[in-house]
């Protein structure tokens, strides 16, 4: 009997689901592979805010998929595969995205997966810096123990993807309190758009950033004399 992933396979041989990676969100960031997946697409899927980001270029005749629960998607997916498919997801597609579930939930091999640049690309080359020395994490509804990393004498800082609850300030808070000094603190909010947002301080200041924050990233990052007595 053919299974649900190779049944899958034969139907989009020729007609795979575009994934297509927004960048940091403003439309400008968006790759022209990406803009032509979108203007082909009968059906396109994304968040609210991000298919609003991209209403210049979506026509009134192609149906919309607002994103909700997961499994629902998949299923929706599954009815529709046979049509032309455009999924919307934020920043960099390989970077905590959906192409993960997506593959494990269909298969890796009926995804035509379009990369774009992530918020921390996008935030480093705003202060015309490098990142690969940099240990990149998220704590965006997830567990990481940033007190043990920072620590790591090969990396140069971390870059972290905050949430609500993990934002920017209790992050600091924590640090500080755990004795890290030396530490320059970087925020990016609201990347790329026209209320773009980027704070610099000390970590010895952290409590300037006791604050309600938007869409951000955290860069932390370590001084000359980090673990110095």
């Amino acid at each position: 009997m053919i299974t649900i992933k190779e049944w899958l396979v034969n139907v989009v041989q020729l007609n795979k689901i575009n994934v297509v990676g927004l960048g940091p969100g403003n439309i400008k960031y968006l790759s022209t592979a990406g803009i032509d997946c979108i203007k082909q697409a009968e059906i396109i899927i994304g968040s609210t805010r991000q298919l609003s980001d991209l209403k210049t270029i979506i026509s009134e005749k192609q149906e919309i998929y607002i994103l909700g629960k997961l499994n629902e998607l998949i299923t929706y997916l599954k009815e529709n595969v046979e049509r032309k498919i455009t999924i919307i997801v934020s920043g960099d597609t390989g970077y905590y995205s959906l192409v993960p579930y997506l593959s494990k939930n269909l298969s890796k091999n009926i995804l035509n997966i379009i990369p774009n640049i992530s918020s921390y690309q996008y935030l480093f080359s705003k202060l015309g810096e490098n990142w690969q020395n940099f240990r990149l994490a998220s704590v965006h509804g997830r567990e990481f123990d940033y007190i043990k990393n920072i620590n790591d004498e090969d990396i140069e800082g971390l870059v972290l993807l905050t949430d609500d609850i993990q934002n920017p300030y209790e992050i600091t808070k924590k640090l500080y309190n755990n004795g890290i000094r030396n530490l320059t603190v970087i925020v990016g909010e609201n990347l790329s758009y026209d209320n773009e947002k980027i704070t610099i301080l000390e970590i010895e200041d952290y409590k300037k950033l006791n604050r309600k924050f938007d869409m951000n990233v955290l860069i932390l990052k370590k001084g000359e004399n980090y673990g110095k007595k």
